[in-house]
């Protein structure tokens, strides 16, 4: 059995991506969980951030494909010396240490998010919510046992599971919000411009 596919936002405003129009909209959800990263309360081991919520955004919008793309760029970029991680920080340091894991864990959650959008999860609240529930689950999979190998199990839930919960929550239910809000403004659109 077959699953129906919808299109993601970014195949509304691009249904004929040239390969500019799809390294533009990769290299634009780096660029956007980039600047979501710098967005960020200092905790320790791992700092409160934007970047989730930028991370499961760029994966709704771009599909599971493109999403993971745009994720590998923001590592990429981050590799690089460019200062895209939390905090503007960069390097293999970041990768390879605490919250190396957490890293790794956005591309399997854009990804994820991506092929749940291109399902049509992004289009009612709840299904949206879920989505955005799944991903961070994903997020937390990866990072979690990641982080234990640093501070231990105890610790690593304490300082990188548990002060997180409430704003992962939070995040969730405003992408539940803006993406079927999004989809709907989509439908007025096309149908004001049909009559």
């Amino acid at each position: 059995m077959r699953l129906a596919t919808y299109p993601t936002l970014v195949q509304v405003f691009l249904p004929r991506a040239r390969v500019w129009h799809e390294l533009a909209a990769v290299l634009g959800g780096s660029w956007l969980i980039a600047l979501l990263a710098q967005i960020s309360i200092p905790l320790q081991p791992v700092p409160i951030t934007g970047q989730t919520f930028g991370v499961l955004l760029v994966g709704a919008a771009l599909g599971a494909r493109r999403g993971a793309l745009a994720l590998l760029a923001y590592l990429a970029q981050g590799l690089m010396g460019l200062p895209v991680f939390a905090g503007g920080t960069a390097g293999l340091g970041r990768l390879l240490g605490p919250t190396g894991g957490y890293l790794v864990g956005f591309v399997a959650a854009a990804a994820l998010v991506g092929w749940l959008s291109e399902r049509g999860w992004d289009r009612r609240f709840v299904s949206t919510l879920a989505a955005m529930g799944l991903g961070n689950l994903v997020i937390y999979a990866l990072g979690a046992p990641w982080l234990a190998q640093f501070v231990g199990w105890e610790r690593a839930l304490t300082a990188g599971v548990l002060p997180f919960l409430m704003g992962d929550v939070l995040k969730a239910f405003l992408a539940a919000l803006a993406l079927p809000s999004a989809w709907k403004l989509l439908s007025r659109l096309s149908w004001s411009q049909s009559q």
